[in-house]
């Protein structure tokens, strides 16, 4: 901060704590008044009961808070300084040489801390030093692997895969083996992708400019706050990769289609180079579109292909619901990141979008997901009980209108974001409920 802010923002408050090391080797500590003199650029603090160490180094600081019963607190903000403290008659003189602060009114919380990042990990970087060891953040090992792999995502490939495998029992084909090895596998790309994701994020720079991630969107930021490196982040990627393409190939000796092949190859391409260079398919504008492909159709039909061996016009009809819901859980979470996002040349389109059109373009997207299900039931390519799918449709509604409510607002879109992701876990179970409904029936 500069200093000149720095007096400005003093002037706000009452009085100042001074801080300051004793000659005992302990800190020390007094209230004071004080007086901004923005012209001399210094503090003028007041004699008090207690001498100040003249001639010495202090820490000012001027704080507030406001506690709030029963939620915490808010108006957080303070300012410190750290400079040399001179006598002046019966006062003192405080000039600033380097100075900090926060106001909660004009960065939130969540943003102060991640641009704190930085200043974090030098600290760490210099106790190591002091130390001969490695001083790192720490989370338990429950709370690291569901962070770093973001584990609760995976229901973008639960969804497509039940999907697809009722789909193919509807039509006279299931297994329970090759199904849960297909959860299997399809979870295991998706843990690969959704590491690879970050690292690759990493180093583009596009999650370390992003100051204002939130609970869905933005990366783990495991790397960004030092709790796993970028080195093993890729060691995890590969290692889940090499999972699920084992097991994939281990489909395809069981289940062999080309169809399959086909399937296998364009998802992990497609989950690759969603982020990866040479292609980096989100930086192209390219990744809601890739989204919807590998965690619709190629996901929905390839649990179908494993169960039955070839391919069914009417799951590809079912896949784009899901397509089209999974494509929006992204759409929405990339409405904070799109200044971070454009700043690195990801063309996401909220970051290429104006606020109008990405409004609209969702609750347009929703309508057509809703439409296709009554037109694929209506027609019969779709079993009619799968049009219990249409109650999630309030749902929608409800995230359409907290996107034009918060849209500018990361913190307090993240309400809505959850709701988005449920819209697609909703309206994909009733579908998959819809089948096994008529597999009942039948």
């Amino acid at each position: 901060m500069k200093i000149d802010v720095a007096l400005q923002k003093f002037a706000a408050y009452p009085h100042v704590v001074v801080t300051w090391v004793g000659d005992d080797g302990y800190p020390a500590q007094t209230p004071a008044e004080f007086s901004a003199d923005h012209a001399a650029g210094v503090l003028r603090i007041h004699a008090t009961g207690v001498p100040l160490p003249a001639g010495r180094q202090v820490n000012i600081i001027a704080s507030h808070i406001r506690p709030q019963a029963g939620t915490g607190y808010d108006e957080r903000r303070y300012v410190t300084a750290w400079g040399a403290l001179a006598s002046d008659g019966d006062g003192y003189v405080f000039r600033p040489e380097r100075a900090w602060g926060w106001d909660e009114a004009e960065t939130p919380f969540f943003e102060y801390s991640e641009r704190s990042n930085e200043q974090a990990r030098k600290y760490l970087r210099t106790l190591s030093d002091e130390r001969g060891a490695p001083v790192k953040p720490r989370l338990s090992r429950f709370w690291s692997v569901l962070i770093t792999t973001r584990l609760p995502f995976l229901t973008a490939t639960f969804v497509p895969i039940l999907i697809g495998v009722a789909a193919a029992a509807y039509d006279g084909h299931f297994n329970i083996w090759y199904a849960l090895l297909t959860l299997l596998g399809g979870a295991a790309i998706h843990v690969g992708l959704n590491v690879a994701n970050d690292v690759f994020d990493a180093m583009s720079g596009a999650d370390e400019a992003n100051v204002n991630p939130t609970q869905y969107s933005g990366g783990s930021r495991v790397i960004q706050r030092g709790i796993v490196t970028l080195k093993q982040m890729g060691a995890i990627s590969i290692g889940a990769y090499a999972g699920g393409i084992s097991v994939g190939l281990l489909l395809l000796a069981m289940r062999p289609s080309v169809e399959l092949l086909v399937i296998g190859v364009a998802g992990v391409f497609l989950s690759v180079f969603y982020t990866a260079p040479p292609l980096r398919l989100v930086h192209r504008g390219l990744g809601e579109l890739t989204t919807a492909i590998g965690f619709g159709p190629l996901m929905l039909l390839g649990a179908y292909a494993v169960q039955a061996q070839e391919l069914s016009f009417s799951a590809f009809v079912a896949s784009v619901p899901v397509a089209i819901f999974i494509a929006l859980i992204l759409y929405v979470n990339e409405i904070p990141d799109r200044n971070s996002d454009a700043k690195v040349g990801k063309r996401t389109l909220p970051a290429r979008l104006s606020q109008g059109a990405v409004t609209t373009l969702f609750l347009v997207s929703a309508l057509a997901a809703f439409a296709v299900v009554a037109a694929g039931a209506a027609f019969g390519t779709l079993p009619w009980p799968t049009l219990i799918a249409l109650l999630g449709l309030p749902l929608a509604f409800s995230v359409h209108r907290g996107i034009r409510m918060y849209y500018g607002d990361p913190y307090a879109l993240m309400a809505t974001m959850g709701k988005n992701v449920q819209l697609h876990l909703v309206v994909g179970m009733l579908l998959f409920a819809g089948y096994c409904i008529a597999i009942a029936m039948d």
